[in-house]
């Protein structure tokens, strides 16, 4: 019998959408433009890894998925940095190095920069293979 995981938590998930344009209108509109170029380069990132993604915002956060694993990948934007959260990340390995949350870890990211570490693709692509919250 397949083993059901518990809830990320009370809240619902996002309304999936198929269309990217909800994505880069957050980028544009709904983030500090200091961390723009950090977040669409992570944004590029994901959308460059994981094949068929939907995409949400909620809670002022962008949300990457799959109707398959269901919600993959929380992006939220800050003044100076973005947390990429995975949303399965505890099951990872290595996990990411932020967090103690029994299913999501983390990492923060100031720069373009930092996007050039082989671990951070390897959390992504994780992501993409692992089941999310629905």
């Amino acid at each position: 019998m397949e083993k059901h995981r518990k809830p990320l938590s009370t809240k619902k998930p996002p309304v999936a959408s198929n269309n990217h344009t909800i994505i880069k209108d957050w980028m544009a509109n709904g983030i500090m433009p200091g961390i723009q170029p950090v977040i669409k380069s992570i944004d590029k990132l994901i959308t460059d890894s994981i094949p068929n993604l939907q995409y949400a915002i909620k809670w002022s956060k962008a949300y990457y998925g799959s109707e398959k694993l269901g919600w993959l990948i929380e992006l939220a934007a800050y003044h100076v940095s973005a947390n990429i959260v995975f949303l399965s990340g505890a099951s990872f390995n290595p996990k990411p190095p932020l967090g103690n949350d029994e299913q999501s870890r983390y990492i923060k990211v100031k720069t373009i920069e930092e996007l050039n570490n082989e671990e951070i693709l390897d959390y992504i692509e994780q992501a993409g293979r692992t089941n999310g919250w629905k």
